[in-house]
């Protein structure tokens, strides 16, 4: 599986943006995929993830702020963020989990501004 992540930037706080992953290969037979961050000085940690079921999950700083969802015929995953704080700074990463293994993007850098 390669996944490329794209879409971060600069953004004030209080402004959105949309972060897609290209997925290589069926995104529907993916066990779970989603997005981890890694702010500045800081451990990486999941932001969200959703399963082949289709089931999101989201970590608890979202909030509601952030939505992941997936496109099966493009095999494309995309996390809609809104309401951005300076602490949501970071790199995002996109991740696919199976059974036998996990990968990574690259990371798409996100910076808000105050």
């Amino acid at each position: 599986v390669q996944l490329q992540a794209f879409g971060g930037g600069l953004v004030q706080a209080g402004g959105s943006l949309r972060l897609s992953c290209a997925v290589s290969g069926s995104i529907f037979s993916i066990a779970e995929i989603g997005w981890y961050r890694q702010p500045p000085g800081k451990q990486r940690e999941l932001v969200a993830k959703i399963t082949s079921r289709g089931s999101p999950n989201y970590a608890g700083f979202v909030k509601g702020r952030f939505t992941i969802s997936r496109d099966i015929a493009k095999n494309t995953l995309s996390l809609r963020v809104d309401s951005l704080k300076p602490e949501d700074t970071g790199v995002y990463y996109c991740h696919a989990w199976q059974t036998w293994g996990e990968y990574w993007g690259q990371g798409t850098l996100v910076t808000v501004s105050s």
